[in-house]
């Protein structure tokens, strides 16, 4: 492409000036650009000799000599400028004929500090466009190929050549030419570039394509350029990161399942059924019988005691399928042998896998050797250096074989599952030791009380959560009367269960000494300072203690009214424990609930408030329920909730069972003790996590119907203090024994009754109280007076007057003692029946 005559700029960054000189080097013509190179315009230019302003360089006729010589002539010159200075340029020299043939030279005139800029940009793109790992091509406006660089060909499979002038239709196959131009056309229509667009290639991977338009300097849109790249790599290595992400996921997922349970089927259903279909398509956890029963695992090096049992399976082919006991002998041959054996995980991918897996003459391992599975990995599930049992994983037709990257990631999953299951096989031993602890320090069974019927029911927590320290007991004391004890140790595991079995003895101990409820609780409280002072922590627990004296009694205020209903005393104190609830039946038959008004107190150790006694008159058949709290919290719901659903559930227990608790007392209360606990989800079935609540704590229920003395079992009388009240009292004694049959206790309980009364009348003011209960086996007398101080028992010497009373009760009666009241005093004695 020439330059006009007179001068141009042939590229918006280089200057090209034109100077035509006659024969004698005489400029005839200068363009402007010449002027703007010498700093002149092109008038003072015009007929001068150009030699004057060459500073450097061959001088015109040497130019011309070899223009003539060559036809024409390159290379650089320096022309002085106006200002004195110089101006390097490069200087293109040719001849041109005229008329007359006469020759004139014609000298180009390029500034060389552009020209050298635009050959190292010319240079730049060729070397990115020649050796670019990038395809690069250039269209026209018809989407013909003008420009492909090597890297480009060799995406498309074609040589250079080939692609010149020719369409994306004319090379690509049908699929990828569309993909490309359609891109094409949208790039040239719209001027929008399109950046790393997806498109299919020829040899099936994938291309990203970038397009823009390319316009001229008037911006004429004069064709499209394109960049491609091969992302067939890039998407292998983005799959492998997306995979390793998954598999990083499910390890997560799986830590999670696991970690939710702390039994040893649950953990091994959680791991198989987080497998599939995730990983595998079968899975099957395979332990020893001593991991599943929480046994003691043989050493390093002995073999198990027991064959291999499912723990937990699952399969992408079926439901869920149910574990049973099944039991499969240990082939050392096979590779269910070797692998637990040595230790190293095995991958089976051969046609006899299920044969190869199960050894010979064993039975079906589990759904991973299901017909279908082509591809086997059988990994050993191990905790401090000992094999518990087997993981065994299956994929069938269809899916890939199991690779070394799975066996590393199906390590990993046994790995964890194998500490997790060993760890729950620890908390199994313990918590059953915690729980044969406990069971052992409940009563096995209740003393049958004269006119008192009991039910009770003990469920422990669930299987994830400790054993706690709840109890209960049933005590009876002298003249038909019966405490109840409920009791709650604050914490769990076997520590808690020891300290239920201390303050459980503490509290049968203090009973038999009758004394009053409050002072149980407070020498209880006592007690555990002590254990605190043993052992550095203090046993926090909670605790009622109620006892209850049937009718008729002694008290003159709760004597018989005509036409009500006999009634007993309930005596009552309360160490931080839930209110008890009373079930009385109303005259019209229905039954009734209220929750007892009792001074809380504080739990046992506490001591900050003294505990308190309370008195109630109770209707004989009203029903005593005493409970702990794993019955009625739950974190889903307040307290104060819980206790209105349990009073409600009470009501509708005993309303259902009105006819049973009045006829069959003992089967009506197990009943009732039954529903209150499956109305609430804490029944046995709950506690196994088979029902919808998993009982967080343990719960304690005891049932009590308070009912009277068997008619003619019991006489009271009150005395007046008068002289003749002993020889009253003797003569009431004597009729009684004689009308029970028990004539040959008359000497020794009239000896024993007349001392009591002579005190009585001695130490106290107002009337003295006598009553006389017989049992089965013994007669219990009881004297009452107002006095509070109870007498105590000295050793008189022999010129003493007195003091030989209570040493004569004592050597006289099997059994005797004393208890305080609100309103005085009672001393009692046994005498054992003939």
């Amino acid at each position: 492409m020439g330059t006009p005559l007179g001068g141009a700029t042939i590229h918006s960054g280089l200057r090209v000036g034109a100077v035509m000189l006659d024969q004698d080097g005489t400029v005839l013509l200068a363009g402007p650009i010449v002027g703007e190179m010498l700093h002149r315009t092109p008038a003072e230019t015009v007929g001068t000799a150009f030699e004057g302003y060459v500073a450097e360089g061959p001088g015109v006729a040497e130019v011309r000599e070899v223009v003539e010589r060559e036809g024409h002539w390159r290379g650089l010159v320096c022309l002085r400028r106006r200002d004195g200075g110089t101006v390097e340029l490069a200087l293109h020299a040719s001849l041109v004929i005229g008329a007359e043939d006469r020759s004139y030279l014609v000298l180009n005139l390029v500034d060389t500090v552009h020209l050298r800029t635009l050959e190292r940009r010319l240079a730049g793109l060729d070397a990115l466009f020649e050796h670019s790992p990038v395809g690069i091509a250039l269209f026209d406006t018809e989407q013909r190929y003008v420009h492909v660089n090597q890297a480009l060909a060799h995406l498309n499979g074609h040589p250079v050549d080939e692609h010149l002038g020719r369409t994306a239709y004319e090379l690509l196959p049908d699929e990828v030419a569309r993909a490309v131009d359609r891109l094409q056309r949208t790039v040239l229509r719209t001027g929008r570039p399109i950046v790393d667009a997806v498109v299919p290639a020829a040899d099936g991977g994938s291309r990203s394509v970038s397009y823009n338009r390319l316009t001229d300097v008037e911006g004429n849109v004069i064709g499209a350029s394109c960049l491609v790249l091969d992302n067939t790599s890039r998407r292998e290595a983005l799959n492998k990161v997306e995979r390793a992400r998954e598999r990083l996921l499910l390890l997560d997922d799986i830590g999670v399942a696991i970690g939710e349970h702390l039994d040893v089927r649950e953990i091994a259903q959680s791991l198989t059924s987080a497998l599939v279909p995730r990983f595998t398509d079968h899975a099957d956890v395979l332990l020893f019988g001593e991991v599943l029963s929480g046994g003691e695992l043989p050493g390093h090096g002995a073999p198990p005691h027991d064959a291999l049992r499912h723990a937990g399976t699952a399969s992408r082919a079926a439901v869920r399928r149910e574990v049973g006991d099944e039991r499969f002998p240990l082939d050392p041959e096979s590779v269910v042998g070797k692998v637990l054996a040595g230790g190293r995980a095995r991958i089976i991918d051969t046609a006899g896998a299920r044969a190869e897996l199960v050894g010979a003459g064993a039975s079906d391992l589990g759904a991973a050797c299901d017909p279908d599975v082509h591809s086997v990995l059988a990994l050993p599930l191990r905790a401090r250096g000992l094999v518990l049992g087997l993981l065994v994983l299956g994929r069938t037709d269809g899916t890939e074989p199991f690779d070394r990257d799975d066996l590393a990631l199906a390590t990993e999953f046994a790995g964890r599952s194998g500490v997790s299951i060993d760890n729950a096989r620890l908390y199994a031993r313990e918590r059953d030791s915690a729980l044969m602890l406990q069971r052992s320090l409940l009563p096995s069974r209740f003393p049958d009380p004269v006119g008192v019927s009991i039910a009770s029911s003990y469920v422990p927590a669930a299987s994830g959560a400790e054993v706690g320290g709840d109890w209960f007991d049933v005590i009876p004391l002298a003249g038909g009367r019966v405490a109840f004890v409920i009791g709650d140790v604050m914490g769990h595991g076997l520590r808690a269960a020891a300290t239920m079995g201390r303050l459980r003895t503490a509290v049968r101990t203090l009973a038999g000494l009758d004394l009053a409820p409050d002072e149980v609780l407070r020498r209880v409280g006592e007690l555990g300072d002590d254990l605190a002072e043993e052992d550095g922590d203090t046993p926090m627990a909670t605790c009622v203690y109620a006892v209850y004296e049937p009718a008729p009694t002694v008290a003159p205020h709760l004597a018989e009214r005509p036409g009500a209903r006999r009634r007993g005393l309930l005596t009552v104190a309360n160490a931080g424990h839930l209110p008890p609830l009373l079930v009385k039946e109303e005259p019209d038959g229905r039954r009734s609930v209220r929750e007892l008004r009792l001074p809380s107190g504080t739990p046992l150790s506490v001591g900050v408030v003294p505990f308190e006694s309370v008195q109630i008159e109770v209707e004989e058949g009203t029903v005593l329920v005493l409970y702990t709290d794993g019955l009625v919290e739950d974190r889903a719901r307040p307290l104060g909730e819980g206790l209105a659903r349990l009073r409600t559930e009470v009501r509708e227990a005993a309303e259902g069972l009105r006819h049973e608790i009045s006829l069959t007392p003992g089967t009506g209360l197990a009943n009732m003790c039954t529903d209150v606990l499956e109305a609430l989800d804490r029944g046995p079935g709950a506690s196994d996590g088979a029902d919808s609540t998993d009982n967080a704590d343990d719960v304690a229920l005891l049932l009590a119907r308070l009912g009277g003395l068997p008619t003619g079992a019991a006489e009271a009388w009150t005395f007046t203090p008068e002289e003749r009240t002993a020889g009253d009292a003797r003569r009431s004694v004597r009729a009684t024994l004689r009308s029970w049959g028990l004539g040959a206790l008359e000497d020794a309980a009239l000896l024993l009754v007349s001392e009591l009364v002579t005190n009585a009348l001695r130490y106290a003011e107002g009337t003295v109280g006598l009553r006389m209960v017989r049992n089965e086996h013994s007669v219990v007398v009881e004297v009452a007076d107002t006095a509070q101080d109870a007498p105590s028992e000295r050793t008189a010497a022999p010129e003493d007057e007195g003091g030989r009373g209570l040493q004569l009760v004592a050597g006289a009666a099997h059994r005797w003692g004393t208890r305080r009241g609100p309103e005085g005093k009672t001393v009692w004695f046994e005498l054992l029946a003939p």
